[in-house]
């Protein structure tokens, strides 16, 4: 098996790319080792010590180091691990356990108003077909959060949450994109 790599705009990041299906809907975040223990993927990347994050996506693993941490050591351990899970076609998570779920991300967001369901709906068009492809290109997703009152509220995930471009992009890139597309977007922020 060949897991190719690439760099990606965050330097402190490396996407993995197993060349299978990593998942097959959806991302997942890991910023830290108690989210980790959700997957023994995550987990195990986390245990080498010197990662702060992990993030899947559809068809890549993204990595980020501790500060300080030289790619050059951390990389051969990332590659093993990788290597050791995907040949042995392990579980990407754990077996749903009693007690145990994930809380929902959406409580701390503002709510769509009902009013506004066709602008959500064209800017969730956008960032679905035209940001997420590029976000995810360089390692990371990203997340609708919310609309309310002419602000587009979204998370950035994986490479692009750390990433010292990440405030030009938001405000240069995806901002322009949804303002010239739908007029009542007048600012986006990062939730």
């Amino acid at each position: 098996m060949l897991i190719e790599t690439e760099l990606t705009p965050n330097p402190a990041t490396i996407k993995f790319l197993p060349g299978r299906i990593v998942m097959e809907s959806g991302t997942r975040d890991f910023a830290d080792p108690e989210e980790a223990a959700a997957s023994p993927l995550a987990e195990a990347l986390f245990n080498l010590g010197d990662v702060t994050g992990v993030f899947f996506g559809r068809e890549f693993i993204s990595v980020t180091a501790a500060p300080g941490t030289e790619w050059a050591t951390l990389k051969p351990d990332v590659l093993g691990i990788l290597l050791d899970h995907f040949s042995a076609n392990m579980p990407l998570f754990h077996a749903p356990v009693a007690g145990f779920s994930v809380p929902s991300s959406d409580a701390d967001y503002p709510l769509d108003d009902p009013a506004d369901e066709d602008i959500v709906t064209q800017i969730k068009e956008l960032i679905e077909t035209r940001v997420r492809p590029a976000v995810a290109n360089d390692g990371g997703d990203i997340v609708y959060r919310g609309f309310q009152k002419g602000v587009v509220y979204l998370q950035m995930q994986g490479a692009c949450s750390g990433c010292p471009s990440s405030s030009a992009t938001l405000k240069n890139g995806i901002e322009q994109l949804l303002k010239h597309y739908v007029p009542e977007v007048t600012e986006v922020r990062a939730a």
